[in-house]
């Protein structure tokens, strides 16, 4: 017999983009750059710096590239973000190329010197698809623990509970409630 699910999960994969290192980096920078809403030049200024100092971007062309990634994310709005996050979560990296992602990310939030709480959170589902230790992001970020921490709420998790809810709830036309019907209840 056949597993279907697993043919699915397949083909899913076989469709993904096999994307370089160098590019995942950027791809993460640029997304902490655009998860607030803003593009801001003081971020691709140090996007482009982060770039030019790491030794894994060899014959890369940043025009290009930032360009293309802002023409893709303009074009496919929230499904590129989505896609971005099912590449990080498909992608195997080492505990070094996960520890130069989250410095990567967390130079493009810090950089305006703005962080805004969608920039957090969105740097927490990053956190989320990564397998390196907090100990370990810590020792080279010891001004971001509270960025590693788990929500009391969770906003998408909340959104969800009430959408379920919405959509089995029936909910009857209740009566009026009297003052005396209340103060029959406190006997």
């Amino acid at each position: 017999m056949i597993d279907l699910e697993l043919v699915f999960k397949l083909l899913i994969k076989s469709d993904m983009e096999t994307i370089s290192f160098d590019r995942l980096l950027l791809k993460t920078a640029f997304c902490c750059m655009a998860s607030d809403g803003e593009i801001v030049p003081k971020e691709v200024k140090v996007i482009k710096k982060l770039c030019e100092k790491s030794p894994v971007f060899k014959d890369f062309d940043f025009k290009k590239e930032i360009n293309a990634l802002i023409s893709r994310l303009n074009s496919n709005g929230k499904d590129f973000i989505n896609y971005y996050f099912s590449l990080l979560k498909d992608t195997d990296l080492s505990d070094d190329e996960e520890l130069a992602l989250i410095d990567f990310a967390v130079e493009t939030i810090k950089s305006d010197k703005k962080i805004e709480y969608t920039e957090i959170k969105f740097f927490k589902a990053i956190r989320h698809n990564l397998k390196v230790s907090n100990e370990k992001i810590l020792a080279k970020h010891d001004d971001i623990e509270y960025w590693l921490e788990d929500d009391i709420k969770s906003e998408s998790n909340i959104d969800k509970l009430i959408s379920q809810y919405l959509e089995i709830a029936n909910l009857p036309q209740f009566e009026s409630i009297s003052l005396n019907d209340i103060e029959m209840l406190k006997n």
